[in-house]
């Protein structure tokens, strides 16, 4: 399992949010770049980024902070937030991102996805962030009438490299992984599974390891029980190593 420690950017800086809320911020660093560079020497092979400002305004925004990120780090990037055309997409892409994470635009638009992954394999993503099971989009501020099983099964045969599942209802609240929700989206297609959302433990990296089903989860995105502490990293790259 790979593990990637989240990078959330918003107004340049490093911060986390509680279930998507932009008025319950908490700020970890002001150099995102300097971020990504302990979590690189902490043994992770991967960073996690995520444009709050484009996710919310619906355009890519930090391109700075994602560049110092970049820059400061040889890990592979992930970044999502506001990716809603082609150009927008191809801007990431050109700055540095081994992957760009759609969201927002594969819940309204499932042929762009498709398009971007046959132009682009293995370097699109998907997010599916869920509330009560529904599709959430723009930021997360609304909630369509799309289940999050409905919308995975969409790219099943698109070529994407990964879902991101997130349960928002546990997001930033380290309540523990939603393991029920990730698991039937992970066994209801081929595509690989990232889980996103309450991971508070080691115990649930354990558990989405541990969990019975047709597939295994390919990783779990580790957020503010990394930056509080909670979470060990070394333990918990053992754990997913095991």
């Amino acid at each position: 399992m790979i593990l990637y420690p989240a990078i959330d950017i918003k107004d340049g800086r490093c911060v986390r949010l509680v279930e998507g809320r932009y008025d319950a911020e908490t700020v970890f660093n002001e150099d995102p770049g300097s971020q990504a560079t302990a979590f690189e020497a902490a043994g992770f092979s991967w960073i996690h980024a995520v444009d709050l400002n484009g996710a919310l305004d619906g355009r890519p925004g930090n391109a700075a902070a994602f560049a110092s990120i970049v820059a400061a780090t040889s890990l592979p990037v992930q970044i999502g937030g506001g990716v809603r055309d082609r150009a927008a997409l191809e801007a990431w892409l050109s700055a540095g991102a081994t992957r760009v994470i759609l969201g927002t635009i594969a819940a309204r638009d499932p042929d762009f996805v498709h398009a971007a992954a046959k132009d682009y394999p293995g370097r699109i993503a998907v997010g599916i962030d869920a509330r009560d099971g529904k599709v959430a989009v723009q930021g997360w501020t609304e909630t369509t009438d799309i289940l999050a099983l409905d919308l995975a099964r969409r790219f099943e045969d698109a070529g994407v490299a990964c879902l991101i599942v997130t349960d928002i209802a546990r997001d930033g609240k380290k309540t523990g992984v939603n393991v029920a929700f990730t698991g039937a989206i992970a066994d209801a297609v081929s595509i690989p599974v990232i889980a996103s959302g309450g991971v508070k433990s080691i115990e649930d990296i354990a558990a989405l390891k541990a969990r019975a089903g047709v597939r295994p989860i390919h990783g779990a995105i580790l957020g503010r029980a990394l930056y509080d502490g909670d979470i060990d990293p070394r333990a918990a790259l053992a754990q997913a190593a095991s």
